[in-house]
């Protein structure tokens, strides 16, 4: 895989934390903050665990817990994507 767009990555938020009442994760929810849209650190912490298995890249942690909305979370995903494309 070349790129994570955004509707998998709120699958895979849905199926680790679900989705909360009155949060509609299909729409333009990019720049929504993470804790707006119902979802801790824990959520992105098992998200995170999926995409480094399932993906086989190691995510910057330190980069992660700065990433707050989705459009940022994907960009650090996406760059090591990347990066790991190019070797």
């Amino acid at each position: 895989m070349d790129r994570l767009e955004l509707t998998e990555l709120t699958t895979l938020l849905r199926a680790c934390a679900g989705e909360g009442e009155g949060i509609d994760l299909d729409g333009d929810v990019l720049d929504t903050l993470f804790l707006d849209l119902g979802y801790d650190s824990l959520a992105l912490l098992q998200t995170t665990g999926i995409i480094e298995r399932d993906y086989d890249v190691l995510l910057d942690e330190e980069a992660l817990e700065d990433a707050e909305t989705p459009r940022q979370y994907l960009d650090l995903v996406n760059r090591a994507l990347s990066v790991r494309a190019a070797v």
